[in-house]
Formats: C-alpha cells, sequence, structure tokens
C-alpha cells in the first residue's frame, strides 16, 4: 500500500512540474534555443529530484568516458525515465523522436524549438535519409545525438531488437558513439503506474570509435550495452524492493 501511495504522490508531481515547466517555457519559443535546452535539463534534474518522494535514486556511471562536442549517444530504453533522465548528462543533446510527438501541443513546439530530429518510421528509406542529413547539421553545430537503438522501450527480460537506424547513422557521419546501458525498468515499468523504490543506475560506457563497418559496430554495440545492462538489473533485482516474478515483471518484495 505505501508504495502504491507513493507512486501516485509521486505521479501527481511528476505531471505538475511538467506543467509549470510548459507554461515557464513558452517565453523561450522566440528565445536563443540555448534557454529551452537549459530549461529542459531543468526539467530532467527536477524529476530526479522528485523520485526521491517513489523512493527512488539515480546513479550515473561513467560520465568521465563523455567525449567533448560532437557524438552519437546510442541508449537502452526501458522506460519513460532516460527520455528526461539523459538530458542533463549532455551539454547540448538533441534526442531522435517520433514525428507523432511533434503534434502533441507545447511538447511538440518546444521540441522543434530545441532542435530535436523527428522521424517518420512509415517512410522507410527516405525517413532514414532525412534523419541522417538532420543529424549531421546537428553535429556540425557540436551536438550529442541521442538514439534509442531498439526504437521503443522493452522490458528488461525482454530480447534485444536494435533497429539499423543507429548502424547507418555510425557509418554515414563517421563519428564516436557512446553505449548507455541502464537498469531504469525495474524502478519504472513501461506502461505502468507503479514507481518501486530502488536505485536507477545509467551507466556510460567506453565509446565506440569510427571506422568499424556497420555490421561490425552493430554487433559490438548491442553486445557491450546488452551485457552491461544485464549486469546492471541483476544488481537492481538484488535491491531489497524488487522481487522477480517473470520475465520483466516486478513487485515489492513483502
Amino acid at each position: 500500500m505505501l508504495v502504491i501511495l507513493r507512486s501516485a504522490a509521486f505521479n501527481v508531481l511528476f505531471y505538475l512540474n511538467l506543467l509549470v515547466h510548459f507554461i515557464i517555457a513558452i517565453p523561450t519559443l522566440v528565445m536563443p534555443r540555448v534557454a529551452i535546452i537549459r530549461l529542459t535539463q531543468s526539467w530532467g534534474r527536477t524529476n530526479n529530484w522528485l523520485l526521491r518522494v517513489a523512493g527512488i535514486k539515480i546513479d550515473y556511471r561513467g560520465l568521465e568516458k563523455i567525449p567533448p562536442g560532437a557524438l552519437l549517444v546510442a541508449s537502452k530504453h526501458q522506460s519513460l525515465w532516460e527520455t528526461f533522465g539523459l538530458l542533463p548528462v549532455f551539454p547540448d543533446p538533441a534526442f531522435i523522436l517520433k514525428r507523432e510527438l511533434q503534434w502533441i501541443p507545447f511538447f511538440g513546439w518546444y521540441a522543434w524549438k530545441a532542435g530535436m530530429i523527428p522521424v517518420d518510421r512509415g517512410r522507410g528509406a527516405k525517413a532514414l535519409a532525412e534523419m541522417t542529413e538532420r543529424t549531421r547539421a546537428e553535429l556540425l553545430r557540436g551536438r550529442q545525438i541521442v538514439i534509442f537503438p531498439e526504437g521503443t522501450r522493452r522490458a528488461p527480460a525482454a530480447e534485444p531488437s536494435y533497429k539499423f537506424g543507429i548502424a547507418h547513422l555510425y557509418g554515414e557521419t563517421g563519428i564516436t558513439c557512446l553505449p548507455i546501458a541502464l537498469n531504469s525498468g525495474l524502478f519504472w515499468p513501461r506502461r505502468s503506474f507503479m514507481r518501486y523504490p530502488g536505485t536507477i543506475v545509467a551507466e556510460v560506457l567506453d565509446p565506440i570509435p569510427p571506422g568499424l563497418s556497420k555490421a561490425e559496430f552493430a554487433a559490438r554495440l548491442q553486445q557491450e550495452i546488452e551485457t552491461a545492462t544485464a549486469r546492471l538489473v541483476a544488481e537492481g533485482e538484488r535491491e531489497p524492493g524488487i522481487s522477480r516474478q517473470g520475465p520483466g515483471s516486478q513487485k515489492v518484495a513483502s
């Protein structure tokens, strides 16, 4: 019961925080882009702080491995958390996101102002070409391009399903890729009201330098992210608030 109440309290505060930041952000639509970037980073940090209400702590590891300047960032995607939790980690992040998200009032306006990169998945090769062109342009501005290689959230125990997009960008841009592993899905499950107490860990892995073939890169990226993610999930499952019931499920331990 306590976990349910804490989850409810956090969810209310999360959406209030979102509303407040939406209102504060209105003037940034006519300000330089850096203003909305800094505000979204404030939103991410504030959400991390609010997660304490649900008994969740945040542990960023390996931040010293982040190279300066432009790079690709390939992150595991288990939860809503990484859509804001990675914002404060990089100086000028640009997320690759579904085009449909830009149709959402306020959110879509701010995503456009922040220079996020929308992708129309239904357009196939044309979408890939447009994404590549936009990515090149943002990299020239020294930005960090954040992409979720599986395209959507997947439960901690789900089989990996990496798409071709990240390997294509790596090969076409010739730039360093930074992998990120995490265990957020244990504590903030996808499509769930519940928030389980514990420690969300996001671990920056060793950068993958340019020069590999697309196939070599894809195999290395998946192996490194999945190996590290499995280790972090196993670490999270040992926390007292988590008890496994089956693939990708969890409950509060009695």
